[in-house]
């Protein structure tokens, strides 16, 4: 073969395999394109409070890993995380994405940056991090399998280790310090000591709460987390936006409860036995009365 057949040969090949890619890429274009409007469409149903919208938009068996808080594994999970997320005063949540790489026909990987801002009772609050989103194609539609964010926002600064070990503390159950602690809209009857920090202020905080038998408070929630274990007696606890008081379910010592962020609950003691419980989290800890708006 000359020289001249050989370049046309050459140029068929090439030819045939631009020709051949050219498909593949446009497919992979027009997925990407898909995959930011549909992205583009989460974002405004996060602001219009669209909370079905939302959870259509997750696989069945979606997995959501947010910092700071527990994995929501499928949609009823995902759809209780979001119910309560989208009801943030005065949230504003956007994401960018920095590249979405579509990798097979089904499976897509979308990563880049979010910026969040809420109201707090002490101001503006604000969040930024990293995001990373995995895509399956279910029945011809993109659908989120995986979300998962980081903040970069750092944690409070900590004392070196040796300057920790020197402001070691310890209390003994007997030597607390008991205050009556009425919030507005509560009984009489609950005390408050105060183990570690100043629940008042900013930063990290440990108390207990001790409650007379037969006490109850009534439906309320905190901005923050609230990790609660029980240290004495039957305490009794549940969830929801009014007092169901026949949905209350007892604890015993060494149990323990993690309340989300704005989740409403109520309890008490059992009608026969008083009740104490420490709570730990980041202050300042605040109770709302009510369900939250």
């Amino acid at each position: 073969m000359n020289s001249t057949r050989r370049n046309a040969a050459r140029m068929t090949v090439a030819a045939l395999a631009m020709a051949a890619f050219a498909p593949a890429a446009w497919s992979q274009s027009a997925d990407a394109r898909a995959i930011r409007a549909a992205s583009d469409q989460w974002q405004k149903d996060v602001a219009a409070q669209n909370v079905d919208a939302i959870v259509a938009l997750h696989a069945p068996d979606a997995v959501v890993m947010m910092s700071h808080a527990p994995v929501a594994n499928g949609s009823t999970a995902i759809r209780g995380m979001w119910a309560e997320a989208v009801k943030t005063p005065g949230l504003n949540l956007h994401w960018t994405p920095t590249k979405i790489d579509v990798v097979s026909p089904n499976r897509a990987i979308e990563y880049g940056t979010y910026t969040e801002s809420f109201d707090t009772p002490q101001g503006k609050g604000s969040d930024a991090g990293t995001y990373v989103t995995v895509w399956h194609k279910v029945n011809g539609k993109w659908r989120v399998a995986i979300d998962a964010a980081n903040t970069s926002v750092p944690l409070p600064a900590t004392a070196p280790a040796a300057a920790a070990m020197a402001d070691v503390k310890t209390a003994a159950n007997s030597g607390l310090a008991w205050s009556d602690f009425k919030p507005d809209g509560f009984d009489p009857g609950m005390k408050l000591a105060v183990l570690e920090g100043d629940p008042g202020a900013k930063g990290p905080y440990v108390i207990r709460l001790m409650f007379p038998a037969g006490y109850r408070f009534p439906v309320h929630w905190h901005p923050g987390i609230e990790n609660l274990t029980v240290v004495s007696g039957p305490f009794q606890l549940a969830h929801g936006n009014t007092a169901d008081w026949s949905a209350l379910k007892t604890y015993g010592p060494g149990d323990f409860i993690y309340i989300p962020p704005r989740h409403a609950h109520f309890g008490g003691s059992a009608a026969d036995a008083a009740s104490v419980i420490q709570l730990h989290g980041e202050g300042p800890f605040q109770l709302v009365l009510g369900a939250p708006k």
